[in-house]
């Protein structure tokens, strides 16, 4: 199985910083943002993994390399200044992910989640899997609930956030060209077609979003 880290977006809430450093390269106690899950990933028998950039893209395999430093092989993407969005850097990266199911983690987010529960989980007739978390500050009303069957479901109430963090059938972008692409209405699409599962994980996982959250995962990290 291979994974993608999605690290092309421009994180304006963390400017001054990002002006000259990417937010995923941010560092945050002794390691960088990236570094954290690059590592979990590695841990969980995930070697072969993608990296899609865009702002300051060349900062990425200066300071990250081929990835051996840390047990595994990287492949690069480079999508121009202005990104792809998250679905449009994915279906972008496709013909590198191969035609098995991936797995998709955001390059901003800091989280204890188990990987290897994703890489044995079973897809069936599903076409990707969420993990969803409890509803940040930040973000109050969450995104989608999950019902009894464990399916992600659009609620009003009982609504939990997307941590960031899928399991994806390339099917799932079937037929959808590259260009830029939002993930949220793949999303919708797909819970009308009855296709997207979800599980909610309860442990650590914060959004690296803000000088508060880096400077708490810092804080935590030294």
């Amino acid at each position: 199985m291979k994974a993608m880290i999605l690290c092309a977006g421009r994180g304006e809430r963390l400017r001054p910083l990002t002006d000259h450093t990417p937010k995923p390269l941010l560092q945050a106690g002794p390691e960088r943002i990236v570094e954290y899950t690059i590592n979990a990933l590695a841990q969980a028998g995930l070697t072969q993994l993608v990296i899609n950039t865009a702002h300051l893209s060349e900062q990425f395999p200066d300071l990250l390399g081929d990835g051996s430093r840390y047990g595994v092989q990287i492949d690069y993407l480079v999508e121009g200044e202005q990104g792809l969005e998250t679905a449009g850097g994915i279906i972008n990266a496709l013909p590198l992910l191969g035609s098995a199911p991936f797995i998709v983690v955001n390059g901003d987010i800091w989280t204890d989640y188990p990987f290897q529960q994703l890489i044995s989980h079973d897809l069936g007739d599903a076409l990707c899997h969420l993990v969803m978390v409890n509803n940040p500050a930040h973000n109050p009303e969450g995104d989608f609930a999950i019902n009894k069957q464990r399916q992600l479901i659009v609620a009003d109430q009982d609504r939990l956030t997307f941590s960031g963090i899928g399991l994806y059938h390339p099917d799932l972008f079937q037929s959808l060209p590259t260009g830029k692409r939002a993930l949220k209405p793949i999303f919708l699409d797909a819970i009308e077609r009855a296709c997207i599962t979800a599980e909610h994980y309860s442990g650590q996982w914060s959004d690296i979003g803000t000088q508060e959250r880096l400077a708490e995962l810092t804080k935590l990290k030294t």
